[in-house]
């Protein structure tokens, strides 16, 4: 017994006088307290006491793994560890604000982007006569999409088809019967789906003819207008006129477009209505507030079809004069009975009436409900043929309030005779109007003139495209433009159109087969071009020297550089046989100088004489003339041939635009300079 007892009075030694260490705390020596505090014997028998050891300095230990947090705070306030760390925190601060106020100041610098209809070129297609895929003889939307990668091939982004709409032969598919159907010639609402789809797919935008002025009179509207039908009664404009043995004696001098008066007798409502084109296309009320609904509604319609914009055409035509006042004649001797053509009045009270351009106003609002999406902005153009320049400009809107984003400048396909001096005009006449900020375009051709080789000759087909190409703003290139095709000739013809108004609309001259490839059929509807064996494009595509592949390199010229589609241009020469201008960009020391040749003969042109401290030699980068591509050409003297045309590239530090001598000669659509540096456009020059 005695021993049992030694052995748990020495294990009880052994466990008072030992520590656990957790591993966690070292050196620690925690005295243990006397259960019974109020005895006075301080003897500890039964365990053994050592010394504790000195309590290191906390700069002896270093930081271990598994350190438990009370302790790594300690080591974290220490001054090595504190700065580094609160010095990171800053920068890091520092860097978000640099690069949030960068972004801000980028943004706040850069110009607006161009827009889809600002960046390439526009197509425009007379779909009758551009492609057959059912081998009827008439053009077709099917016909369309099979010919999309041509079209690509041309660096086009914009494709405008003209009417296409249900209607009669009036008047080529401009006599609407039913706005919201595709005419059974052209195909279904399906193919026209399937059309858009395509041409979205191809990374290209789609815009429409519009004709809001009238319909057909086997329109729905007007039929039940006859009739007093309801809210239809007073959707056209109807008028009390006299029968005097058959002949109707109109209620004022108006006429129409095509001649003769703008009145006509209808049988069955006992009245006259008012028609500006032929009586076949009664005008609509557009005073009538359910009139411009309908319309609106229309153009809702197609915009929810995919749509990307609109032409709208006649829009000057949409509102006359209340009170049907006769309008003057142009010669007041002529005896008024026989004023019958329309250029023989001042059409004073019929077009471009006020609140006119309140109503284009509002198709704009209707448009921009459809433009809110990202990058599915709606194109508004305006046919603005036989205005003056300041009415043209008028549809640009004001400076609060939109409008079109262009008028049609329709001026170089109604010029017939060609010189410097007016090519020079045309272009100043409308740069010089434009309002500060506006976009320009320019077309050299369209269905309702004749076609540019047939009008100015096929020596300038290349010239006029390299103009087309190197003005500022949109190029709109009219089918068959790009291979220099000219107008047919007719000496009869089956369907009850003007033949005169036929002549540029024949069949696209796709290859030398049958029917120029235009279909596999054995009819046409109208007559292929005699020359369409040597003019198509498949001939075209494979020679360096056709009209075709000097096209496509002013397209890839212009898509590639900024200067041409952002940048300054400066009109350097007006003279009898040459127009010579510049473009050029802020921030670029390369400095394109085009020069063309208008004139009825060859000429030579010192350009030194036009621009100071030019080189002697200076390198063509496009020429009209495949074979002086690359090389250099002595400024001294510039020889070009009759319909010739060169782009010159030179470099130079002080541009045009900032020389006193030239300052009132240039202009700028989208004011933008570039930094080489940074790679990026920016607008404070």
């Amino acid at each position: 017994m005695d021993e049992d007892k030694s052995k748990r009075d020495s294990i009880q030694m052994s466990m008072k006088g030992c520590r656990t260490n957790n591993g966690f705390v070292q050196n620690e020596d925690i005295l243990e307290q006397d259960p019974d505090p109020g005895s006075g014997d301080t003897s500890q028998p039964n365990s053994i006491s050592f010394p504790a050891p000195e309590e290191p300095h906390q700069e002896a230990v270093r930081p271990y793994a598994g350190m438990p947090k009370e302790v790594l705070f300690q080591f974290s306030g220490q001054a090595r560890y504190r700065v580094p760390r609160e010095i990171l925190f800053w920068l890091t601060v520092v860097s978000v604000f640099l690069l949030i106020g960068a972004t801000i100041a980028i943004i706040a610098i850069s110009p607006k982007c161009l827009d889809w209809w600002q960046a390439g070129p526009m197509y425009q297609i007379y779909p009758r006569s551009f492609k057959d895929s059912d081998k009827d003889g008439n053009g077709d939307l099917k016909g369309i999409q099979e010919k999309l990668d041509y079209i690509s091939a041309l660096n086009i982004k914009t494709i405008w088809i003209t009417s296409f709409y249900k209607s009669s032969l009036k008047d080529f598919r401009y006599a609407v019967e039913d706005f919201q159907e595709i005419d059974p010639i052209f195909g279904t609402m399906k193919d026209f789906e399937n059309l858009v789809a395509a041409i979205h797919d191809k990374g290209l935008k789609l815009i429409i003819d519009f004709i809001p002025n009238h319909t057909s009179d086997k329109h729905p509207w007007f039929q039940s207008s006859r009739t007093r039908s309801g809210k239809y009664t007073d959707y056209y404009i109807w008028h009390n006129c006299t029968r005097d043995n058959g002949v109707t004696i109109s209620p004022n001098n108006w006429l129409s477009v095509y001649g003769n008066s703008s009145w006509h007798f209808d049988e069955v409502r006992k009245q006259c209505y008012f028609h500006q084109f032929l009586k076949e296309q009664p005008d609509l009320n557009f005073r009538n507030p359910a009139v411009q609904e309908e319309i609106k509604e229309i153009i809702q319609f197609w915009l929810a079809k995919g749509v990307d914009g609109f032409s709208f055409n006649a829009v000057k035509f949409l509102l006359e004069a209340k009170d049907l006042r006769n309008e003057i004649q142009v010669n007041t001797s002529q005896i008024p009975d026989t004023v019958t053509h329309y250029s023989e009045l001042y059409h004073d009270f019929t077009i471009t009436q006020v609140g006119m351009h309140d109503i284009v106003r509002d198709f704009r609002q209707t448009m921009n409900q459809y433009s809110r999406e990202p990058g599915r902005y709606r194109f508004m153009g305006t046919e603005a043929s036989a205005e003056s320049i300041e009415r043209t400009m008028m549809y640009y809107g004001l400076p609060f309030v939109q409008e079109a984003d262009f008028p049609f400048n329709s001026y170089f396909t109604t010029l017939n005779t060609l010189s410097g001096h007016t090519v020079y005009e045309g272009i100043a006449s409308w740069m010089k109007n434009m309002p500060e900020g506006k976009w320009p375009n320019w077309m050299t051709g369209g269905p309702e003139s004749p076609r540019l080789t047939s009008r100015l000759g096929n020596r300038y087909a290349n010239t006029m495209n390299m103009l087309l190409f190197t003005l500022p703003g949109t190029p709109i290139t009219y089918y068959g433009e790009e291979i220099g095709m000219g107008d047919i000739f007719i000496t009869n013809f089956n369907e009850s159109y003007d033949i005169n108004t036929l002549l540029s609309k024949s069949p696209m001259q796709w290859d030398n087969s049958s029917n120029a490839g235009f279909t596999e059929g054995n009819y046409t509807w109208l007559p292929t071009n005699s020359d369409y064996h040597t003019v198509n494009v498949d001939v075209q595509k494979t020679q360096p020297g056709s009209v075709l592949k000097l096209y496509q390199d002013l397209s890839q010229l212009h898509a590639k550089e900024l200067l041409l589609s952002r940048g300054w241009f400066c009109l350097l020469r007006d003279h009898s046989h040459s127009v010579v201008y510049t473009r050029e960009l802020d921030g670029i020391d390369k400095v394109f100088i085009v020069v063309l040749n208008f004139g009825e003969s060859s000429t030579v042109l010192n350009l030194q004489e036009i621009i100071s401290e030019l080189p002697t030699k200076l390198r063509i980068r496009l020429s009209t003339s495949g074979a002086s591509r690359g090389s250099d050409v002595d400024t001294r003297a510039i020889s070009l041939e009759k319909g010739e045309g060169l782009i010159l590239e030179h470099s130079m530090q002080t541009l045009f635009h900032r020389q006193e001598a030239f300052r009132d000669k240039c202009f700028v659509s989208s004011h933008a300079c570039y930094s080489s540096v940074l790679g990026i456009l920016y607008s404070l020059c």
